[in-house]
């Protein structure tokens, strides 16, 4: 049985479970990520991997994948091992504080500080109640895009409104042969600038959108070949080389929800002054946390595991005091050098 010592387990690699080692390693705090999924990068990588992020400070966009090589290249310095395709599945707390979690194929990891940056845990999609909708998956119905070039020349129809389905509908529009946007309302959840964009193609005819509709049935012999929209109590059949149902995912959090941590729903509760949670020495950051006037976006992420790496040194190390430095002045590199005593006062 493989057992591994570090001091801070960071359950999840996503996109915030990788910067938390940046923010560790400047306190030199050693680092070991563990994820079910059998690469880094999370549901940014599992689900659409080029899909254009527009709100990372400093990109004024920045591909899916490129944001995750980026930040792996960012924390190369600090040297983080990982446990990939592997889910965290039993913890205990010993003696002195520390735990030891088991994952499901039998890791053993033994961990000053525990963080749980699962994103939004185990998920899978929403899926439509349409009539056979499984014989088609894979053969023209997708619940995620990883290629969009896989889509050229093709004629799609994409369903949903919040911005998964505008994001893809903007990004299509130049690829595919035809895109129509088949909306339940007139309005829309996605965000503002996005509905705009979207508006704004339909009025140069890129993109045709029917509101106040959905896609009832599918048709095809041994692929998808139509879909049927039921529009204005009337139906319409649409032709189709792919049908993008895009109504988000279902999370759940797995067996993290049988940890003791206070939770709600598909969320875990903490404490927003350092994302601790009601166990000592368990954390929550990213989107798998709750607190009033939390807003599930990457860069709100970042924010909570930096102050969070601050609150875990004091955890570890509850008799030292911590010098704050800026990167601008010492480098990496300046960190690397120098040794927890150094970054003490006092």
């Amino acid at each position: 049985m493989t057992t591994v010592k570090t001091d801070l387990l960071i359950i999840g690699a996503g996109p915030v479970g990788l910067f938390t080692v940046f923010e560790a390693g400047l306190l030199k705090m050693r680092c070991h990520l563990m994820d079910v999924l059998p690469h880094v990068g999370g549901q940014l990588i599992e689900i659409y991997p080029k899909k254009p992020i527009y709100d990372i400070p400093g990109c004024p966009m920045i591909l899916a994948i490129d944001l995750v090589n980026n930040l792996r290249k960012q924390i190369e310095p600090f040297k983080p091992t990982f446990t990939l395709g592997e889910r965290a599945d039993r913890i205990e707390q010993n003696s002195d504080g520390t735990f030891t979690i088991t994952g499901h194929k039998g890791t053993r990891i033994e961990a000053k500080v525990i963080v749980i940056a699962g994103g939004l845990g185990c998920f899978e999609p929403r899926k439509p109640p349409i009539p056979e909708i499984e014989r088609f998956e894979g053969k023209g119905v997708d619940y995620f895009v990883k290629q969009p070039e896989d889509y050229k020349g093709q004629r799609i129809v994409i369903a949903g409104g919040g911005d998964s389905a505008l994001d893809w509908t903007i990004e299509l529009a130049d690829i595919a042969q035809s895109v129509t946007l088949i909306h339940r309302r007139t309005s829309f959840r996605g965000a503002p600038d996005s509905v705009d964009k979207v508006l704004k193609l339909v009025g140069d005819k890129k993109v045709n959108l029917i509101t106040n509709a959905e896609v009832v049935e599918l048709e095809g012999k041994i692929k998808l070949e139509a879909t049927i929209v039921e529009h204005n109590a009337e139906k319409m059949r649409l032709e189709a080389d792919c049908f993008l149902p895009l109504f988000g995912l279902t999370p759940k959090l797995g067996p993290i929800a049988d940890w003791g941590l206070a939770v709600d729903k598909t969320a875990i509760h903490v404490n927003p002054l350092d994302y601790s949670t009601t166990v000592k020495g368990i954390y929550a950051v990213g989107d798998i946390n709750t607190y009033p006037g939390k807003l599930k976006l990457i860069l709100c992420g970042f924010h909570e595991t930096t102050l969070m790496c601050q609150s875990a040194f004091h955890h570890i190390y509850p008799n030292q005091k911590l010098s704050f430095k800026y990167t601008t002045v010492t480098g990496i590199e300046g960190f690397e050098e120098k040794s927890v005593k150094d970054l003490q006062l006092g």
